[in-house]
């Protein structure tokens, strides 16, 4: 199982507020915090987000291809998380909705371009 997934920033401390603000949608925060790297989690020892400034020196890139999906708690979730991402400054890769039988998603890029989104699996 996944413990954690990290992407890279090359804005560390606008990428911190973002998620300090994105996930606080879910409850989660922050459970490590240093110079360089930030990681969030709703509850102890549960799966988590982090950012990190790449330890080569190098600025972050994106991945193509790679995505973080975010579980919520129902579709209302979806729509905040997803609101709350454009607001603070995300860019739309797809509006929240029901995308197959019971899988509701809204697609969004962080401020650097790194690929989210927000779903639920349920009526």
């Amino acid at each position: 199982m996944i413990g954690y997934v990290m992407v890279g920033t090359n804005k560390f401390d606008e990428a911190a507020k973002f998620y300090d603000e994105l996930l606080g949608v879910l409850g989660a925060g922050r459970f490590m915090d240093t110079e360089s790297f930030i990681a969030w989690a709703t509850t102890p020892g549960a799966p988590g987000m982090s950012i990190c400034k790449p330890n080569d020196g190098n600025a972050a890139t994106v991945g193509n291809g790679v995505m973080v999906a975010i579980s919520a708690s129902s579709k209302e979730q979806v729509d905040e998380m997803y609101a709350k991402a454009i607001e603070l400054g995300g860019k739309d890769e797809g509006e929240p909705g029901l995308r197959m039988d019971n899988f509701y998603a809204g697609y969004f890029r962080d401020l650097d371009g790194n690929k989210l989104n927000a779903f639920y699996m349920g009526e």
